[in-house]
């Protein structure tokens, strides 16, 4: 592809639907089977699944779209990426702890990001059969059918999952919140406002660009958005993948909950 070419997010979603459903059923035929696992920067564990999965979506992505960047949470960084105007940003295994541990709730996550925001997404959960596809302008998917999240800006009784340390906080400012248990997969917990089984979702702080970029899609086409704690877009394929604190949910809701984070009195947050 030349670098002036326009790639249509309509058709990279499309590819992006083949590509991870493929790349999910090798996840699957892996899942709660003997696999080899290490550790990698310190303590986060990878298995031969992820870089089975990670293997073929690159395989398959860049031969579709051979002038697009890489950047994967198990691919060596290549820092020719940054001057790219696309890039295709993927999590093989989103919740390999999960994955590892028999647990159902880790996804195949992969998003095409034009100039720092995602234009297609494809997430996909094998083991509960969930598919959620979207691309820019064309609203969001589960499984065929479109979702959206969940509209008003009251917290009373709003439905939050994430790090306890941070919901618990903000029990401060919504003492009726009702906490759900914490998604494993950050992108999975995200599509879940995306999707409207949750009205919060929180991401932690040491969340990277692969968790978040095909989720944020998913969230932003679904009528929700996803920003920084006090508000701010996520931007993608920077020199810095690592991104602080971030919440998701319908846009009134989260612009109130911004609102109230905003506070001085709540920056420790």
């Amino acid at each position: 592809m030349p670098v002036n070419d326009v790639v249509d997010p309509a058709a990279a979603a499309a590819q992006l639907a083949a590509c991870v459903r493929e790349a999910g059923q090798l996840a699957l035929s892996m899942f709660r089977t003997t696999v080899k696992q290490w550790s990698k920067d310190g303590a986060s564990p990878v298995c031969e699944a992820d870089i089975a999965v990670d293997r073929l979506l690159r395989d398959r992505l860049t031969a579709a779209y051979p002038g697009v960047a890489w950047l994967s949470e198990e691919s060596a960084d290549d820092g020719s990426r940054l001057t790219a105007r696309y890039v295709w940003i993927v999590d093989p295994i989103d919740g390999t702890r999960a994955f590892l541990a028999g647990l159902p709730d880790w996804t195949v996550s992969a998003a095409l990001v034009e100039s720092g925001r995602p234009t297609a997404a494809a997430l996909f959960a094998p083991v509960t059969d969930e598919f959620f596809l979207a691309s820019a302008n064309s609203g969001a998917m589960c499984n065929g059918t479109a979702i959206a999240a969940t509209h008003g800006a009251s917290l009373a009784q709003a439905r939050i999952a994430g790090p306890k340390s941070f919901i618990h906080r903000l029990t401060s400012i919504a003492p009726d919140l009702v906490v759900r248990p914490r998604v494993h997969s950050l992108a999975l917990r995200l599509a879940r406002v995306a999707q409207g089984t949750l009205d919060i979702a929180v991401a932690g702080a040491d969340s990277h660009d692969w968790d978040l970029a095909a989720a944020d899609l998913l969230v932003h086409e679904a009528g929700g958005a996803l920003t920084r704690v006090g508000g701010g877009t996520v931007r993608y394929n920077g020199t810095e993948l690592r991104h602080g604190i971030l919440l998701a949910a319908g846009r009134d809701r989260l612009a109130l909950l911004n609102e109230h984070l905003g506070d001085e009195r709540l920056a420790s947050l």
